[in-house]
């Protein structure tokens, strides 16, 4: 078999790897008054911590940060234009609540930010879901719900009124809590598939050496979610001496990277087949497994320059979503991110 071939072997019924991943779709805010240099209002949406959608109010416009976002909505043009209307009644509500928390705390000008933190956490293995919501005041917490009471907490006197406000509300509270325990998740849910669709190449597995008395990279790029393994191994055995883990890092296009070096020093010459590089994706049927080999190596120089000869066990599992699913949710943008209207009523 010759190293420049890339060899792909699928081997069912061979255990794999599954492992159960906490998703979380999350909304940020920022507003701010009298504070240099700082942009008025600042907002966007998260997908397991990766930023899909950004408006501020220097712009006035809801963009998309991901290329797979513009893919969902294609077929609304309508979608971006509603979701940036709602975008500028939260830039508005935000700045209505900072002249309400000056007033709360009896100031009456300076440099003020309010914060907002909402959304939910998803165990795509139990089902079961988590809801955040907390409201922050020049960096101090001010206002947040506690999940498991389903009552809003203020630690700080100048919020008893609104927090005895809010829990009076009981009927409203259960409501909302159960409209957004079935929505948050849903909403996550679709945009995780979405992103599966673009993803569903098997990531990209190489072995990557600068000069020949340097250690050897072994670089797994194109995968998602950011949550994977990459190591290395002995006669299977996981590695930990000579080894050096690099972090998660994202590209450009949404995807993830990450990379583990391998000392060649405690490699004896003939001992290279008996080592191999391991790449894991948390929540998905699939091992990768590269050979230290030689002739797979790519070095700055261009010589030995090979494919990867990989042996990957298992496969990824997409489940495709109709797009019309996408656009039934836009009530949900506001039960996410009209946090401090929520407080008025």
């Amino acid at each position: 078999m010759e190293a420049g071939h890339v060899v792909v072997l699928f081997l069912l019924g061979i255990s794999s790897f599954v492992a159960p991943v906490r998703h979380s779709l999350k909304y940020l805010s920022k507003s701010s008054t009298e504070v240099p240099n700082l942009t008025e209002f600042v907002a966007a949406y998260e997908v397991d911590g990766v930023q899909i959608i950004h408006y501020d109010s220097n712009t006035t416009r809801a963009v998309p940060t991901q290329d797979w976002m513009i893919d969902i909505v294609d077929n609304d043009p309508k979608f971006w234009k509603k979701l940036t209307e709602t975008m500028k009644r939260n830039q508005q509500d935000s700045k209505e609540s900072l002249e309400i928390m000056k007033w709360l705390f009896n100031q009456t000008g300076g440099p003020h930010i309010g914060q907002v933190t909402a959304g939910c956490e998803w165990d795509d293995e139990t089902g079961e879901v988590n809801r955040f919501d907390k409201y922050s005041y020049d960096r101090e917490d001010f206002l947040w719900l506690d999940p498991k009471t389903n009552t809003w907490i203020c630690p700080r006197l100048q919020g008893v009124f609104t927090k005895r406000k809010l829990n009076h509300k009981k009927a409203q509270l259960t409501r909302h809590k159960a409209d957004f325990l079935r929505d948050c998740p849903d909403l996550l849910k679709i945009f995780l598939n979405y992103r599966k669709l673009i993803s569903e190449e098997i990531p990209s597995v190489s072995l990557l050496q600068k000069t020949p008395s340097s250690p050897v990279t072994c670089r797994a790029t194109g995968f998602y979610p950011h949550r994977a393994e990459l190591f290395w191994t002995k006669d299977g055995k996981e590695l930990n001496e000579g080894v050096v883990k690099g972090e998660i890092l994202p590209n450009q296009d949404g995807t993830f990277q990450m990379s583990a070096d391998l000392d060649l020093f405690l490699v004896e010459e003939d001992d290279w087949w008996r080592y191999s590089c391991v790449f894991r994706l948390a929540g998905a049927q699939q091992e990768i497994v590269t050979k230290l080999d030689k002739r797979a190596i790519l070095t700055d120089n261009g010589d030995g320059i090979g494919r990867i000869i990989a042996i990957v066990i298992g496969v990824f599992v997409v489940l495709p979503l109709k797009v019309g699913c996408v656009f039934g949710r836009y009530y949900l943008w506001n039960a996410i991110c009209r946090g401090y209207r929520r407080t008025d009523g």
